[in-house]
């Protein structure tokens, strides 16, 4: 029992570790967007059409503006949820770390006082 505890503890570590990696590089994608939003929202709309480009692997391909910023607009929202569904994982993620760590404490401090 105490091998499956320790090995749940160490499985929740690391999936919390990659977890709080994940949650940080969707907030600098985020970022990025909101950046990238604002960018094309300080851009005047003075009748002449501003070309605008978005990458398509490795070229760009010219798409309108309305276009532009609703795709920009649909990432992020896609990423807010993902950060939602990330936000939610890591208090799961951290409630399991925190029980695994609680049961090897009371393992533990059993032992002690029994021995002791």
């Amino acid at each position: 029992i105490l091998q499956q505890i320790q090995t749940t503890a160490q499985q929740s570590s690391k999936a919390l570790a990659v977890n709080k990696a994940q949650i940080s590089q969707k907030e600098r994608d985020k970022r990025m967007l909101q950046l990238t939003i604002g960018e094309i929202a300080s851009i005047p709309k003075d009748g002449k059409e501003v070309k605008m480009y978005k990458g398509v692997g490795k070229a760009f391909m010219a798409v309108p503006r309305t276009t532009m910023e609703k795709d920009l607009k649909t990432q992020e929202k896609e990423i807010n949820e993902e950060l939602s569904n990330l936000g939610k994982k890591n208090k799961y993620l951290e409630k399991q770390l925190a029980e695994a760590q609680a049961q090897l404490k009371d393992i533990f401090h059993h032992s002690e006082t029994r021995d002791g």
